[in-house]
């Protein structure tokens, strides 16, 4: 297990250019498996969930070329070969999923894990998923802990209706529409920013997409599929993050941001801390007119409130966030996780800072910030931005403090502590025994 150290109390001013987006990086990979052309990508992140399906298509005997020191991914399917009875999805990744749309269109033949899943968000079924599979005309049989799909025929078009609008969903949708017979539309599709770099990753290989960013999805599906060139943007949540880092350690922090247009929402967020963000020509900043402190609401007797719900409300992924931002902040705020039950639970581990926090229940939490905090040594789960959230309160704080278990950030942020290091932190790495 790896910790990161951290020595607080230092602002942290400079400009930093943010990683690519892994929600939108690993789709895409899964997506090149449709496509026997060659593709090359740019902007490609050195993450470990980037590594592990690298490592597929390499078993899988796909071409395989990956420069990380300059992000540029040459991928070649044509000699790919797969077979279910031998070759396995990793495992303990959520995006592994993703791949069985490409294996079904080429093999005919997939194979998903009992234990496919990512960060310990609470229940992340795998139902829609096989229910998208089988409205597109595939067979799904249990294998022990496993599930074997196959498709003796092309897929086949179809209308479908999801319960809730989830992200993976939507891009198995797309993926299997891309190249099924007839046309495809999908109701209740999410539109999150990283759902529409995927989709336009789809059409510069000739997927024929209507309703990008909407939650109504058109896919005429197509004879086949060509190669190309594409560039990942920067990642919203890394731009979010390093926004937040320079507000809550009173600092100046800007940040390369080619997609403002994502961020009207986002940035009122921000202002109910009193942090007023500013985009200038590509770059953002948040800006502070002195300390932090909670936006009084003009109704009275109810508390502010920060919401996060599928897209375009504000993503759940960045609550974490806002929540360093409140126990930080004079004032108290109501959190609200409207997706996922028992994600709040870690925020126990705030109270070893001296922040105070209280748990409502499983989807509600109330900070009461403005509280002298102390360093300390904290646990983070197995949540991204949760040990991002916790590096946050460490790096606003005077003195050493420990981030235990903090290598979930490695999945999503590469060089992390090196970027922070050179606005100014002092962190580290230390690998646990």
């Amino acid at each position: 297990m790896s910790d990161l150290v951290i020595h607080g109390g230092a602002p942290l001013r400079g400009r930093v250019v943010p990683s690519a987006n892994k929600n939108a990086v690993l789709p895409v990979l899964c997506a090149t498996l449709l496509t026997r052309e060659p593709v090359r990508l740019h902007r490609v992140p050195d993450i470990t969930d980037v590594r592990k399906i690298l490592d597929v298509f390499r078993r899988l005997g796909s071409s395989v070329a990956m420069d990380f020191e300059t992000g540029v991914l040459d991928l070649h399917h044509a000699d790919t070969r797969f077979d279910p009875a031998r070759d396995h999805l990793p495992e303990q990744m959520r995006s592994s999923i993703l791949l069985v749309p490409g294996l079904l269109a080429r093999f005919g033949a997939a194979r998903i894990e009992g234990d496919v899943k990512g960060c310990t968000l609470g229940a992340r079924e795998i139902d829609p998923h096989v229910e998208v599979f089988e409205r597109f005309g595939a067979c799904v049989e249990r294998d022990g802990p496993s599930l074997v799909l196959r498709a003796d025929r092309p897929l086949r078009g179809n209308d479908h209706w999801t319960d809730y609008a989830s992200v993976t969903t939507t891009e198995n949708f797309v993926l299997c529409a891309a190249l099924a017979r007839g046309t495809s539309t999908l109701t209740n599709a999410a539109g999150e920013p990283h759902v529409q770099e995927f989709c336009r990753f789809m059409e510069q290989l000739g997927a024929r997409i209507e309703g990008i960013g909407t939650s109504r999805l058109t896919v005429h599906g197509v004879d086949r599929l060509g190669g190309g060139e594409f560039s990942f943007t920067e990642d919203f949540h890394e731009v979010v993050t390093f926004l937040a880092l320079g507000a809550i350690t009173g600092g100046d922090v800007r940040v390369r941001n080619a997609q403002p247009e994502h961020f009207p929402l986002i940035d009122r967020n921000f202002a109910k801390f009193g942090v007023r963000v500013v985009h200038d020509d590509g770059w953002s900043r948040a800006v502070l007119d002195g300390p932090l402190k909670v936006r009084e609401p003009f109704t009275r007797n109810i508390l502010q409130k920060v919401e996060a719900a599928p897209w375009p409300y504000l993503p759940v992924d960045l609550l974490p966030i806002f929540i360093a931002l409140g126990v930080r902040s004079e004032g108290s705020v109501m959190f609200w996780n409207k997706v996922y039950d028992g994600a709040l639970a870690w925020t126990g581990e705030l109270s070893k800072f001296g922040a105070q926090a209280f748990l409502s229940d499983p989807h509600r939490l109330v900070t009461f910030g403005g509280k002298a905090l102390g360093p300390a040594e904290v646990e983070s789960p197995y949540i991204i931005r949760v040990a991002i959230a916790l590096l946050m309160v460490a790096a606003s704080i005077p003195g050493r403090s420990v981030i235990r278990n903090a290598a979930p950030v490695r999945r999503a942020h590469p060089r992390f502590a090196e970027n922070i290091t050179r606005l100014g932190a002092r962190v580290e790495w230390v690998e646990a025994g």
